[in-house]
């Protein structure tokens, strides 16, 4: 049996720079929903876990991506860029250890993401308006 779905696994990042691949937002908010409402063991497997932990990461630098290339339409002195700036370096240091199949590694990718979500979200809110052609 064949299937139809293809699973991306780039931990490095580098298909961001060769193509943009559209993210289902609301999956990626599910999941990490789901993975911070455990209050305990889940009870999965740590290959499990971990298979998990690495699919939020592959999220955090799309969605890390994002947020560079909207930081980047702000003017350099202006403040949500900079907040930008931090979030992206925290970004950048947490992505750069190793997934661990443990539900505290999970959840802390889960939250990496959402506080990335939230910082796109906010840089979506703070660019100028296009200027309009008359």
């Amino acid at each position: 049996m064949s299937s139809t779905h293809v699973v991306v696994h780039d931990p490095e990042g580098r298909l961001e720079a060769e193509l943009e691949l559209p993210l289902d937002r609301e999956l990626h908010k599910g999941l990490v929903k789901a993975v911070l409402g455990w209050t305990g063991d889940p009870g999965l497997p740590p290959d499990d876990l971990k298979q998990i932990t690495l699919l939020l990461t592959g999220s955090a630098r799309a969605v890390a991506a994002d947020v560079r290339r909207a930081a980047d339409l702000l003017p350099h002195d202006h403040a949500a860029r900079a907040l930008a700036d931090v979030v992206l370096e925290e970004a950048d240091r947490r992505l750069s250890v190793p997934a661990e199949g443990t539900a505290r590694c999970t959840q802390r990718h889960a939250r990496l993401v959402r506080a990335l979500y939230e910082r796109l979200d906010r840089l979506v809110s703070a660019a100028p308006e296009p200027a309009k052609v008359p």
